[in-house]
């Protein structure tokens, strides 16, 4: 998940639109297309077939692109591996969920109430809370230099993540990516 346009792309709120052009370019995707509320590209990974999207709403209206998606494509919500920035988690750090509630992000909760239910897959980026502020201002700012480099490197382990989430599955990708880093 992310948010569309110039202005929001290097922000903390983008940290899913990163990991999902990152993995475009590791798994050699075809060429973009675009539904009504996303960008999407056909992907194969160890001949496993998958789309790799980006919502074209806001963060907090995220849930119109699953449900799309999901009506079109026939998926179930285990189908579905959400990709998100956690102000829970300290910044750079990963943790992978197989469900469960939204733990107050909007564009999580927008996808739960989109396509009913909270039982799919989310990869987890850890920006921190801010020391002061409002939150929804500091997860639209563009991180200091020191933070870039942590959540560079949380890009790059979200990649090995997917990888392994779509090789050998959920239960080896959290054993694998939820231990400290």
């Amino acid at each position: 998940m992310g948010n569309p346009g110039k202005r929001y792309r290097n922000t903390r709120h983008n940290l899913g639109y990163r990991v999902v052009e990152s993995f475009f370019r590791f798994t050699g995707a075809k060429k973009p297309f675009h539904l009504r509320h996303s960008c999407c590209a056909a992907a194969v990974y160890r001949s496993q077939q998958f789309l790799l999207v980006q919502p074209l709403t806001f963060m907090n209206l995220s849930g119109r692109a699953a449900a799309e998606l999901m009506r079109r494509y026939r998926l179930a919500p285990g189908q579905l591996i959400v990709i998100h920035d956690d102000l829970d988690l300290p910044p750079g750090r990963i943790r992978i969920r197989d469900s469960g509630s939204s733990g107050g992000h909007h564009g999580v909760q927008s996808i739960i109430d989109s396509v009913g239910t909270a039982g799919f897959l989310r990869l987890r980026i850890g920006i921190g809370k801010p020391v002061s502020g409002d939150a929804a201002a500091y997860v639209l700012e563009v991180p200091p230099p020191g933070e870039r480099e942590l959540l560079d490197n949380a890009v790059e382990r979200a990649v090995e993540a997917l990888a392994v989430l779509l090789e050998q599955g959920p239960e080896e990708a959290m054993n694998r990516f939820n231990r400290s880093s």
